[in-house]
């Protein structure tokens, strides 16, 4: 598969998160599109590695994602956790903007 249509650039605004679910090899892929406070675009698992709860309802600083739940902020670039109680990265998808049009390719994890 390739880069899908996840959403328009006006859906997320800086400092912002947007939760989609794209068609991935294996099924439905649940996805938080953000948008960091330098404007810059990113797609990570919007399933949080600890909690199994919604990153993109988290609050995004600098180029990280606060799991609201239990506090684990995650690497947006990496999906690295950089704060307990999480221990196991999210997944990051390659996201590329065309446009107004923001893609995300699930099937091709970075």
């Amino acid at each position: 598969m390739t880069a899908q249509l996840a959403c328009m650039t006006d859906d997320v605004p800086v400092a912002g998160t947007l939760r989609v679910e794209l068609e991935g090899e294996t099924g439905p892929v649940e996805v938080a599109v953000v948008r960091d406070e330098a404007g810059e675009w990113h797609a990570i698992s919007d399933v949080c590695s600890h909690g199994a709860v919604s990153l993109s309802e988290g609050e995004v600083e600098d180029c990280t994602v606060e799991c609201w739940l239990h506090g684990s902020r995650f690497d947006l670039r990496s999906g690295k956790p950089l704060s307990p109680p999480a221990v196991r990265p999210v997944p990051v998808y390659p996201v590329t903007v065309d446009g107004e049009r923001v893609l995300v390719d699930v099937d091709a994890p970075l």
